[in-house]
């Protein structure tokens, strides 16, 4: 299995530019996680980590970031993510994906959101689309859209959606606190012209066996079958 160690976050940069496929947790390919190969210091712990990192990470390499991984989170780096949207996508972009009725009115009303804006941050989505209840209330019967998260993460998981970066509240003495707000985007706007004009150049079929050779490369010991599954 891939050999590296977090420890900093140039070893995070490291290894999604090196890998190009990273998730976060566990899973079934044994020792190909960032949670298998990090130093606990820097994973859970009071001092500044992998979690922290990831707002720095996506902006630097320009990567993708996203629960693109069985609905939980991990890295493609800028080479590979063209062809993991095109797979996932299979050909379709999203206004040809509503025209074939194969997204729902809840999954286009979301995307609309994200997609109008060159970038969101969830809190903003979750407010403009209504799925929270605006501090200022109206009628007491009014009831919040149902199914942010699992919108967000099947549009991510579909390759129309990423995270483009994490941002954090900042006190009356201007330090920063709690988790990282997701900022969203279409991978359109975040990797711009180059994504958009090419991330259809090849069949689904072709973009699905170009990962699945990297990935034999890059994990040598994992089965075909753990391979496919680990891209469904």
């Amino acid at each position: 299995m891939p050999d590296f160690y977090i420890q900093t976050k140039q070893d995070l940069i490291n290894a999604v530019e090196e890998l190009g496929f990273l998730p976060y947790f566990a899973h079934e390919i044994k020792g190909f996680s960032i949670e298998e190969h990090c130093d606990p210091k820097v994973y859970f712990s009071d001092q500044e980590g992998v979690w922290e990192w990831k707002g720095p990470v996506i902006q630097e390499l320009g990567c993708a970031y996203g629960k693109f991984f069985h609905k939980k989170a991990g890295f493609i780096s800028k080479k590979w993510y063209p062809d993991f949207a095109n797979y996932r996508r299979d050909g379709y972009d999203f206004d040809a994906r509503v025209d074939e009725g194969l997204a729902n009115y809840n999954e286009q009303y979301l995307y609309d959101i994200i997609a109008s804006r060159h970038s969101i941050l969830s809190k903003d989505a979750k407010a403009i689309g209504g799925y929270v209840k605006p501090k200022v209330s109206g009628p007491d019967q009014w009831e919040p859209r149902k199914g942010f998260d699992t919108l967000i993460t099947k549009l991510q998981m579909q390759g129309y959606v990423v995270t483009s970066n994490f941002e954090y509240e900042m006190d009356k003495n201007g330090n920063f606190y709690g988790w990282g707000i997701a900022r969203y985007s279409t991978p359109e706007e975040f990797f711009g012209r180059k994504f958009r004009n090419h991330v259809y150049d090849r069949t689904p079929e072709e973009s699905k066996k170009r990962i699945i050779r990297h990935l034999k490369k890059i994990l040598p010991e994992a089965s075909e079958a753990e391979i496919e599954y680990f891209l469904k």
